[in-house]
């Protein structure tokens, strides 16, 4: 289990910002990776935020991340090997259509489990 939390502050500019809290107060700075899509994130800063057991950490959203489609960050103790956070930018036309075209997929699927679980509750009671 990670000594750290990690706290979205904002997320401006392209640029993902946060603070990392460690449980105790004389803990060593975090180490911290950035991946996305299984590859580094270059220009991850960390630094000390005023009070002890306090980081500051700032995630630049790479060019290569903007484009049609779905990209997932995820920010990692790398020490414990644990994800503190996630992150997700959606962008594109392409994009809002497959959200919907999923929600309106989940809801064809639930109607039909409520019409068979509606079925098999009339047969069985």
């Amino acid at each position: 289990m990670s000594a750290y939390t990690l706290t979205k502050t904002r997320f401006r500019e392209g640029t993902w910002e946060g603070l990392i809290v460690a449980e105790r107060d004389d803990a060593p700075p975090p180490e911290i990776a950035v991946t996305l899509e299984g590859a580094p994130v270059r220009g991850v800063i960390v630094a000390q935020a005023g009070a002890a057991g306090r980081w500051a950490i700032e995630v630049p959203v790479p060019v290569e991340a903007v484009g049609d489609g779905v990209r997932t960050f995820l920010i990692n103790d790398a020490e414990a090997g644990e994800t503190l956070e996630t992150f997700t930018v959606i962008a594109g036309e392409a994009a809002g259509d497959d959200i919907r075209a999923e929600v309106d997929l989940l809801r064809a699927e639930l109607d039909m489990l409520k019409r068979a679980f509606r079925r098999h509750c009339l047969e069985t009671g």
